[in-house]
């Protein structure tokens, strides 16, 4: 990536991130650091091994996408693990950053990806990697709704709220299962040309790469018809990370209270993120992660008090990687890197 874009990155990511610290009431982070411990530097560390799971995924996917023939025919190179991972956590801290969650940290990963092994596939990669990121979402949550029937007493007022969140997870199953088998790249911008705020930048765009995207959408399309095995290991390792990140939650809430489940932990994390997901024009999900986390928690019958604790630590911790991520945008050095 050439070195104005980089400092673009960081820049832009730093400036938001400074807006996020100076929002916090430092008085109470201080509080809340006391509190917790040694475990918020667990919940930390933790992110180190969840981080290990996204970028394994993507390189599963990195992998099946090269396989695959690309028409502006880029020699590929050997992508290392490491290297991959320093832009799996800086592309993270971008999405953070970011209203919409993907409009800082793909772009990224492209342009860093690119010239290893060609724009195309570059872009093939990443997109598909988006969309299982998101697909193993819509897992995880129907998995959490079904266990909470299992597990919980449900009232008819939870029992409509877990039937709807049930048909909506199911409904994005389907469409990503469309997308996975027919590619989706001329889908979304097709979808974007028809949005006012956006169109007069997206129907330029498509009319002008209507051949890269058709190749895009044939390789990701093969690689769910060819490689299914890649596949499913990329969806099952993302699902994995959304289930371990429920140790998070339980981390913290040991602090506060030593009965708690590992469970629990996984339903106060799938309402939160869903509730998160949904205000997904705030950067940072500002304000739907605190909310989420306040109203899960006292549906589990934990004090609202304790909700707010878990919220702030978590922030912090988001806080946290972002600043390291953001870092590894500049520490990094594009080195050469051999030929497969």
């Amino acid at each position: 990536m050439k070195k104005k874009y980089q400092n673009g990155f960081f820049i832009f990511g730093l400036i938001v991130l400074i807006i996020m610290v100076t929002q916090l009431d430092f008085a109470q982070v201080w509080a809340g650091l006391k509190h917790a411990g040694y475990w918020f530097f667990a919940v930390v560390a933790l992110w180190m091994l969840l981080y290990v799971f996204n970028t394994s995924a993507w390189y599963l996917i990195i992998e099946g996408v090269c396989n695959q023939p690309s028409a502006d025919g880029k020699p590929v190179k050997r992508i290392p693990f490491l290297w991959l991972y320093k832009i799996t956590v800086s592309g993270f801290a971008l999405n953070y950053a970011t209203p919409g969650g993907l409009m800082g940290g793909e772009p990224y990963r492209i342009m860093e990806l690119a010239p290893k092994i060609g724009t195309e596939r570059a872009s093939s990669s990443v997109i598909l990697y988006a969309m299982t990121h998101i697909f193993s979402h819509f897992w995880f949550w129907g998995l959490s709704c079904v266990l909470f029937l299992l597990l919980r007493p449900v009232d008819f007022l939870m029992g409509i709220l877990l039937a709807l969140t049930m048909g909506f997870c199911a409904l994005g199953i389907w469409f990503f299962f469309s997308g996975y088998r027919k590619g989706l790249a001329n889908r979304v911008m097709t979808l974007l040309s028809h949005l006012p705020m956006v169109k007069k930048w997206a129907v330029p765009f498509v009319e002008g790469h209507r051949e890269q995207l058709d190749t895009i959408d044939r390789q990701i399309a093969a690689l769910h018809n060819q490689n299914p095995r890649t596949f499913v290991s990329a969806v099952l390792l993302e699902l994995c990370c959304r289930v371990c990140s429920s140790l998070e939650i339980l981390f913290v809430l040991l602090v506060l209270r030593p009965s708690v489940n590992f469970f629990d932990s996984m339903f106060i994390l799938a309402f939160t993120s869903l509730f998160a997901n949904l205000l997904f024009f705030m950067p940072l999900q500002l304000g739907g992660r605190e909310g989420g986390f306040l109203m899960s928690t006292t549906k589990l019958g934990i004090a609202a008090s304790q909700g707010i604790f878990l919220a702030l630590i978590v922030r912090l911790r988001e806080l946290t990687w972002t600043g390291i991520g953001l870092l590894l945008i500049k520490l990094g050095k594009n080195k050469p890197i051999s030929n497969a």
